[in-house]
């Protein structure tokens, strides 16, 4: 048989401006969707802390803190949890609470080197944590989770054409295919359009259809107990029927709506993420010929 013991007294944390302030839809490990309010990089995390007991009771407390956190939980070899953020502040000294009481509190302009991240084997997190410290019993704590984004300045807009210093990638097998999948560059704002064309140079293979996907790639750890992991986050057909030697298909790729993510470059030395574009031929054999190239995305305000 289990016993439960509820907490003697309630905790809870408001932020100012929580609800004119914008949210981000963030899915929990359960699968369920969860609202968390965006704090940019610099900006001050400041609220209210509110305690009430239960049933009227006296609860004796060694002193209230707060803190501002943030952490990457990596699961590698087991879960391990590194801080690289941690700010304290004390809110009461010892007493005796009998009806609620609230404490405010302020961490001003608060360095926030990371974005937020929530993948299969790494997430990096923000929080506020509130600890109500006893004597005789177990501490009673209260966490609230924010939402971290990082802003790049606005680069020029999207071309439609394709310049001289464009990207290109070739895929080819020798007297038999050679295809040239030309865009515009290699950095995008995760609202921006990806501008290309696709060439056939050379078309000896019966080619049935063409795929044009865009996958992440999110990477855990250091060698040699490293781990990958791959998803593809759209997938769609660019091409249906054999195509013809001099034949260009135009290529206009529109990444708003899809569940892109910034690139993250060995964050904190704990994991990275990259964004491939991936092209995709199968022939009347079921045969796959592919390339992939990396594509740098960032966060435009």
């Amino acid at each position: 048989m289990s016993i439960f013991f509820k907490a003697p007294l309630d905790i809870e944390i408001r932020l100012d401006n929580e609800e004119s302030r914008k949210h981000v839809d963030v899915k929990t490990p359960q699968g369920r969707m969860e609202k968390l309010p965006i704090y940019k990089d610099g900006e001050s995390v400041k609220g209210t802390v509110t305690l009430r007991t239960r049933d009227g009771r006296k609860v004796e407390h060694l002193g209230v803190k707060v803190q501002l956190l943030g952490s990457i939980d990596t699961n590698v070899d087991g879960l391990v949890s590194s801080e690289f953020l941690s700010l304290a502040t004390e809110l009461a000294a010892p007493a005796q609470l009998t009806h609620p009481e609230s404490y405010p509190f302020e961490f001003k302009n608060v360095e926030k080197q990371y974005e937020s991240y929530r993948g299969k084997n790494a997430k990096l997190r923000y929080y506020l944590k509130v600890t109500v410290l006893r004597k005789s019993s177990a501490e009673i704590t209260r966490e609230k989770e924010l939402w971290v984004f990082h802003y790049s300045a606005p680069q020029t807009p999207a071309v439609t054409t394709i310049p001289a210093a464009g990207v290109k990638m070739d895929v080819g097998i020798e007297d038999c295919l050679h295809i040239e999948f030309e865009y515009s560059k290699s950095r995008f704002s995760l609202t921006d359009v990806i501008v290309g064309r696709i060439y056939f140079l050379l078309v000896r293979l019966k080619i049935k259809h063409m795929e044009l996907s865009l996958i992440r790639r999110e990477t855990v750890g250091a060698p040699p107990n490293q781990i990958t992991d791959s998803e593809t986050v759209v997938r769609f057909e660019i091409m249906d029927g054999a195509p013809v030697k001099g034949e260009t298909i135009p290529i206009r790729l529109f990444l708003n709506g899809f569940d892109l993510i910034p690139t993250y470059r060995d964050v904190n030395k704990k994991f990275s993420t990259r964004t491939y574009l991936s092209l995709v031929l199968i022939d009347e054999d079921a045969r796959r010929y592919f390339k992939q190239s990396e594509i740098i995305l960032y966060r435009e305000q």
